[in-house]
């Protein structure tokens, strides 16, 4: 799917949310996307990033990582590194951190939308991540592979969820999935 700068501020025109929270970062993402290098990790205060909420077939688990810089449980997902397809980007993350290959698209536009703070490291200052998801679906079976990236990959029951983050985005992109 290409889902380029253009595509994407198409998209986050008609995008809707029940959570007003995520409703109210439409507005910053468009003024972000007005800025050539918004796809850039040095383009500060913040950049573009896409990530991938996987799910099983079932409905009943989502695939995990727990980050090792930020040492919390957290969706596939990275920097654009200059590709304004962030659909390709989440895929791409996805891959590379799970080690899984084999996704379903189960939702051709935006599943969710967060803005949020990355703490400043070594010679890099604090800044804020604009994180583009999308749904996928992937299979439980396929072997996982854990990157210097992850302390660890699980699946996780949907239903288990807050026993690994309070996260408020996450548990968002929970109630969403159990939906679907």
């Amino acid at each position: 799917m290409n889902f380029t700068r253009a595509a994407l501020m198409d998209a986050l025109h008609i995008y809707t949310s029940s959570f007003e929270k995520e409703k109210s970062f439409i507005s910053r993402f468009l003024e972000l996307l007005q800025h050539d290098r918004a796809f850039h990790r040095d383009h500060l205060p913040g950049h573009i990033t896409g990530s991938a909420w996987i799910i099983d077939a079932a409905r009943q688990s989502v695939l995990l990582t727990h980050h090792a810089k930020l040492n919390k449980w957290l969706q596939p997902g990275g920097h654009a590194d200059g590709d304004e397809n962030v659909f390709a980007v989440a895929l791409r993350e996805a891959e590379e951190e799970t080690g899984v290959k084999q996704f379903k698209l189960l939702s051709p536009g935006i599943f969710d939308l967060d803005i949020h703070i990355i703490p400043a490291r070594n010679d890099f200052p604090e800044h804020w991540h604009y994180d583009v998801r999308f749904l996928l679906e992937a299979n439980p079976a396929e072997a996982l592979v854990i990157t210097e990236e992850s302390h660890d990959l699980q699946w996780i029951p949907l239903n288990q969820l807050s026993s690994y983050t309070s996260q408020e985005s996450m548990l968002r992109m929970q109630q969403k999935a159990l939906k679907y």
